[in-house]
């Protein structure tokens, strides 16, 4: 039998290593940019910085040092130069393709941090896997701008996983509305009517506005937004306003706010206030066909019928008033039960008219 040459010797103490699989080796050297590594082969094994992060800014001799073990994808046998070409970050990517396989499968919540905003979504790493989340799926809420997320952590489980396609897909929507509707159901649990409460204003309409009570939205109608009349809720209240509520009413999901607070009812003191017979003052608030409603303060308003404007006859308050006049009247009703009050400016003509009869009466009685 003819012996081995030191060459054939050589050769054979090398390992016999092919494309795709995984080897041991050592660190070498490092620089910036290129881990060299001994794979225990005849020509040694190099890592680019691409081959071993996603990340175009590390520095690979801040994370590697030479004499390190590692553990690597072999790529090429010959990149050119006769050297072996390693991936590093590929072999993790399929570890943990497992872990996002197991997770798409069980519905796990995964934490991520956004490493960047990409066009029609978010892209997160979870060590070295790129996952795209897209835009309808990156909150539970329409958000136009999706900088806002930029490098923040979020939650997420796999709603796509087809590692062929390399298609890894992220779900945060459905997180989010399950932690809602969690905190939405622990809220109305807690609530009852009658109870006050801190709140933040999510958005304002022209019937109202709708606020959030801490995880569960509640409505505070424009009839309930002041004692007195209010035409336009945008007037009184604006989003991210924080104000103090009443639970008026809770019906099913639906729950109906007030800060009409007892304590600032205007009507609390109303009988003590407007005597009938007596003469008050007030503006010109609203008009109808059938009379006008002026307002003796907030939340206080009498209706000055039409066949009490004047002694003559008027077809329709507009023809003699309009909204903003100030006018003086007597109040002729008060009923506390309806909150109504009734005023009348033909009273006062009368009492005018009749004053005017007795002067006169007396002038002539004088000149006699």
């Amino acid at each position: 039998m003819s012996e081995l040459t030191f060459e054939q010797m050589l050769e054979d103490s090398f390992k016999n290593i092919h494309m795709g699989d995984v080897v041991e080796g050592t660190v070498i050297s490092v620089t910036p940019d290129e881990i060299a590594v001994n794979i225990s082969y005849k020509s040694d094994g190099i890592i680019s910085k691409n081959e071993y992060s996603n990340d175009s800014s590390i520095d690979l001799t801040s994370v590697v040092k030479p004499g390190d073990p590692i553990t690597v994808k072999v790529l090429k046998m010959n990149d050119g130069d006769g050297q072996v070409v390693l991936s590093y970050k590929r072999l993790i990517a399929e570890k943990v393709s497992k872990v996002l396989e197991d997770a798409f499968n069980e519905k796990t919540v995964l934490k991520a941090k956004v490493s960047e905003v990409v066009k029609g979504g978010l892209k997160v790493i979870v060590d070295e896997v790129p996952v795209f989340i897209p835009a309808s799926l990156a909150s539970d809420t329409f958000t136009k701008d999706l900088n806002v997320f930029a490098d923040q952590e979020v939650e997420f489980i796999m709603s796509e996983f087809n590692p062929k396609k390399r298609r890894y897909i992220g779900d945060c929507k459905s997180i989010l509305r399950e932690k809602k509707e969690a905190a939405r159901k622990e809220i109305m649990e807690k609530i009852k009517e009658g109870d006050v409460v801190d709140g933040v204003v999510k958005n304002v309409t022209s019937f109202g506005a709708f606020v959030d009570i801490g995880g569960v939205d509640g409505l505070l109608h424009i009839s309930e937004m002041s004692w007195g009349r209010i035409e336009f809720p945008q007037n009184v209240y604006k989003k991210g306003d924080e104000i103090k509520v009443i639970i008026k009413e809770i019906k099913g999901d639906k729950i109906a706010l007030s800060v009409k607070f007892d304590e600032n009812n205007p009507w609390l003191n109303v009988e003590q206030k407007y005597v009938v017979g007596n003469v008050v003052k007030g503006t010109v608030a609203r008009m109808t066909e059938f009379g006008a409603f002026i307002q003796l303060e907030e939340g206080v308003d009498a209706l000055l019928h039409v066949s009490q404007i004047s002694r003559q006859h008027i077809e329709k308050p507009s023809d003699v008033l309009k909204i903003g006049d100030e006018v003086e009247a007597m109040i002729v009703d008060v009923n506390m039960e309806d909150r109504k009050i009734s005023l009348s400016m033909k009273e006062l003509m009368k009492d005018e008219e009749e004053a005017e009869t007795v002067e006169e009466t007396s002038a002539e009685e004088t000149q006699e």
